[in-house]
């Protein structure tokens, strides 16, 4: 099936040890990024202990601080043909968009694809044609350990993704049981689910990877209603007490998509037996955060309230016939006065100041609801009915 999870604990030290490599060959600080610009490992080469401050220019601080480059840089730099380059592009310094050194960029190359990216700082008299032959030796291999780590993150989403579509039973368990082998020993530790949606594309190649998405251990594309997509993300937790990770994992996929997407943290379990389940409550927060935007843009499970029992229910279980013709657009803003009277406990005064209105416009509504939908406000029963109708709606 290609490396497994356990096999990623090895990654970050050899990355090192090869940015090391080249920036001692070469004798210049260096930094490697992937094809997305993505910061993986730098060196700031510096035997003296004197490195030039210039060394550190806007655009340099940022990628070393942020973890990441914006896309007017990458489009910059991408510009000087580095994504089809097959040995070293020099880039002149260009004070006005940050850049106060010169740079060489080492293509970093696998089988013929670009994986990423060496960068050096350019000085004068600068590498050889030698030495930066040497390095692009060392660059092939970066490449393919890169090329490696892609395809277990890539084994990975799929076993996710099993995991995730299966139904209740034996498939399922068969799908836990192949993804538990693809874990390792990370398996049993506690973690949780995102959900990210919609997500904007269903191309697995357009999930992020897990090293540019904090805590997280496998990303995925899963079905959202007939037509669109989600993104899920396993992440992993410290304690199940505790979900920081999971926000600001959740933040950092709500960063790539353009639109306004929202997401959903499920219950934070130990061992994978209950993935599905968690899975259905991340789903379920993110719907929440999506029909309520005060829950939003990140709503965990345990705090979605009401909504537990709402996203639950049938898709169709909301459009209840006694309510429908409140719902038409004819009739929005009775419904929105039913749905500030029923969260304010049916309190008039907090009401009318909710909408801003005076109190007998007020009861003139609600007398109006009443009339079209044939229920008694003064009737918990109705009441429950009628405010379930009215939250489900936006499900």
């Amino acid at each position: 099936m290609g490396l497994v999870a356990a096999d990623f604990k090895g990654y970050k030290g050899d990355y090192q040890e090869l940015v090391d490599e080249v920036s001692e060959l070469l004798g210049v600080p260096a930094t490697l990024e992937n094809r997305d610009f993505g910061l993986i490992a730098f060196a700031g080469y510096d035997p003296e202990g004197d490195l030039d401050p210039s060394a550190l220019d806007p655009v340099r601080t940022r990628s070393i601080l942020t973890r990441r480059s914006t896309a007017a840089v990458r489009h910059w730099f991408e510009g000087f043909g580095i994504t089809r380059a097959t040995g070293p592009v020099r880039i002149p310094p260009t004070p006005e968009a940050g850049v106060y050194r010169g740079r060489i960029c080492l293509p970093v190359r696998h089988r013929g694809v670009v994986l990423g990216y060496v960068w050096l700082l350019d000085s004068d008299p600068g590498p050889t044609d030698a030495q930066l032959a040497d390095a692009m030796g060392v660059t092939g291999r970066i490449g393919a350990l890169l090329a490696d780590e892609a395809q277990a993150g890539a084994d990975l989403s799929r076993e996710l993704r099993a995991v995730l579509t299966a139904e209740r039973g034996w498939q399922r368990d068969m799908a836990v049981a192949e993804f538990r082998t693809a874990l390792g020993s990370r398996a049993d530790g506690p973690h949780t689910v995102v959900c990210v949606a919609p997500w904007p594309s269903a191309d697995p190649d357009d999930a992020p990877s897990p090293r540019t998405v904090p805590h997280t251990t496998a990303l995925c594309t899963v079905p959202w209603g007939a037509t669109a997509h989600s993104l899920a993300a396993l992440v992993r937790l410290r304690t199940t007490d505790v979900t920081t990770p999971a926000l600001t994992a959740a933040a950092r996929l709500l960063r790539e998509v353009d639109r306004a997407p929202a997401a959903g943290v499920g219950e934070p379990r130990t061992g994978l037996a209950d993935l599905g389940t968690t899975w259905q409550e991340a789903s379920a927060a993110a719907r929440a955060a999506l029909a309520e935007p005060r829950l939003g843009p990140v709503a965990e499970w345990s705090r979605i309230g009401p909504y537990r029992l709402l996203t639950a229910l049938p898709p169709d279980s909301a459009h209840d016939p006694a309510v429908a013709p409140l719902l038409t657009p004819a009739h929005r803003e009775l419904a929105r006065t039913a749905e500030v009277y029923l969260d304010c406990a049916g309190q008039a005064g907090r009401t009318a100041a909710e909408l801003g209105i005076h109190r007998q416009t007020l009861y003139y509504r609600l007398s109006r609801v009443e009339q079209l939908t044939g229920l008694d406000l003064d009737d918990g029963e109705d009441r429950l009915l009628l405010h379930m109708a009215l939250k489900g709606t936006r499900l």
